[in-house]
């Protein structure tokens, strides 16, 4: 079994990271850390670098917890592939960050967040990062 954890650059994709990483060493599971972009984008904010995904796994390597990296690419929504990650690794826990957003803003644009808790098949922690 794994940990699953969507991975972005940002306070929310840190705190994410950190919880999963906590989960993972309290389970003695191995964490897949993904990172997708949207196919066909040129920039996106929400690809790592790769010092960005080096310093996420010697974090986990510091807690003693063996992690990999899953780069990908996604063509209409994210949670679909973290969702089919976690079913192919029957993954114990899937972890996300929360962002704060108005109720227009998930109304117009949807929520990657309320779609892997909704359509999630295995348990989810879903975090904020600290104000």
């Amino acid at each position: 079994m794994s940990i699953v954890v969507g991975y972005v650059p940002t306070a929310v994709g840190e705190a994410a990271t950190t919880a999963a990483i906590a989960e993972a060493r309290l389970r003695g599971e191995e964490l897949l850390v993904l990172n997708s972009a949207r196919e066909g984008s040129l920039v996106e904010s929400t690809v790592a670098s790769d010092d960005d995904l080096s310093r996420v796994l010697a974090d986990a390597a510091a807690a003693g917890v063996v992690a990999r990296v899953v780069r990908g690419t996604h063509r209409d929504d994210f949670s679909e592939e973290i969702l089919e990650l976690a079913a192919a690794h029957d993954a114990s826990l899937i972890v996300i960050g929360l962002r704060r957003r108005s109720p227009v803003g998930k109304f117009i644009m949807g929520s990657v967040a309320q779609r892997i808790l909704l359509q999630a098949e295995h348990p989810v922690l879903a975090v904020k990062p600290r104000a």
